[in-house]
């Protein structure tokens, strides 16, 4: 492919260090989707109140990545990243030792201020390391990384939960910082664009030059989240309460479905390097829109596995050009904390959709819940990309 050859040994180890820092930050944010129903039951407590713990991990993440953000705008991206990485990693591990209902929500509220950070900083680290042309592709591959840690974490429960139980799970955690950090520390450069002794404006400066767009991608990623979490967050409960699946099933499904994602992410993402971000994405979610009956309300076992996987591949097609085009669109002087931080205030204001799910899923069905969400998402996402600004291949 054109669009990767010639990258020096530097900018691969840096894209793939971006990447496996999202991927793993995923995996230990999903380890906690699979086990709902199980910390309940351990916690005696409902599913909602297990479903907040994801409702404030997600609330919390803009504080992480305006912290982080900064910091990586003052100090470099690379220091900042092995940092961020090894805050999320412990938080992770903490999780097992959780003693209470209380002390999970405290412990997952410290995990989302890490986890705040880290798509922010690893997807300005990358884009600002390479050529524009490779931009599509390693915004896909990216953004793939979401889905690879929710397909890890769909693994390690077929595999080891039998064996391990919950707190097994969360103690697999603490691997990001066993294995990213060194390699960060020993590989990886600094970006290119960052430059140590430059005075940097104020982000009060950044902000009141570039209100709109901050408003702007607030809303889009507002709605881009819902739609993601809208269609991964229950789906694991919805297979064990409405169809009564076993674990391994369980996590068969959403591993084929996460590997549709995978996909997704690598075609789109190329795509739009090509047709432009905003084009490709609108037409990926209005195909999403047409898996949405298949997805949600099919019986049959092979429907179902047809439909995750659908869902996942168009609904992360669309989303494979989300890192490029926030940092395409972002001010320079601020763009290690203004992509992280609109995406995670995006989040802030999608935190309400795991119980907001849980409670249409009582008083109608976890398939109505689903659907619902997932389709007034991904109308609103067209609807702002539609009427938005492009920033195709600009200079950065």
């Amino acid at each position: 492919m054109e669009a990767v050859r010639g990258w020096t040994p530097a900018q691969k180890r840096t894209v793939a260090a971006s990447y496996l820092a999202w991927t793993l930050d995923a995996f230990d944010f999903f380890l906690l989707i699979y086990v709902i129903k199980d910390l309940a039951a351990g916690f005696a407590t409902t599913i909602t109140t297990i479903a907040f713990a994801t409702t404030i991990t997600l609330a919390v993440r803009p504080l992480g990545a305006f912290l982080f953000g900064r910091l990586a705008d003052h100090y470099g991206r690379r220091p900042v990243l092995m940092v961020n990485i090894g805050v999320y990693s412990l938080l992770s591990f903490a999780t097992a030792f959780a003693p209470s209902v209380a002390g999970l929500l405290l412990i997952r509220a410290l995990f989302g201020v890490g986890m705040g950070g880290i798509w922010g900083i690893s997807s300005s680290l990358a884009m600002e390391s390479i050529k524009k042309e490779a931009r599509g592709v390693v915004s896909g591959l990216l953004q793939s990384g979401y889905s690879t840690g929710n397909l890890l974490a769909a693994t390690v429960y077929g595999l080891f939960f039998t064996t391990i139980g919950w707190r097994g799970m969360f103690m697999i955690g603490i691997v990001p910082a066993i294995i990213l950090i060194p390699f960060i520390l020993a590989a990886v450069p600094e970006s290119p664009v960052f430059n140590k002794g430059e005075k940097k404006p104020s982000i009060l400066q950044v902000l009141s030059e570039n209100w709109k767009l901050a408003i702007y991608a607030i809303l889009l990623m507002t709605a881009f989240t819902f739609y993601s979490h809208g269609t991964q967050d229950i789906y694991p409960t919805f297979l064990q309460r409405q169809h009564g699946l076993a674990p391994g099933m369980v996590g068969t499904i959403n591993v084929i479905a996460n590997i549709g994602a995978i996909l997704g992410c690598f075609i789109f993402g190329t795509m739009s390097q090509r047709f432009g971000r905003r084009r490709t994405m609108i037409s990926s979610c209005l195909v999403s829109i047409l898996v949405i009956y298949v997805w949600a309300f099919s019986s049959d076992i092979s429907m179902l596995i047809l439909g995750a996987f659908l869902m996942q591949f168009f609904n992360q097609g669309a989303w494979s050009c989300v890192p490029v085009h926030l940092n395409e669109l972002s001010p320079r002087a601020a763009r290690g904390t203004f992509p992280g931080t609109v995406y995670q205030l995006g989040n802030l204001l999608s935190s309400v959709n795991l119980p907001l799910q849980a409670t249409i899923a009582e008083q109608y069905s976890y398939g109505v819940a689903m659907a619902s969400v997932a389709f007034c998402a991904a109308a609103a996402v067209i609807l702002l990309l539609y009427f938005g600004p492009e920033a195709h291949s600009t200079d950065m």
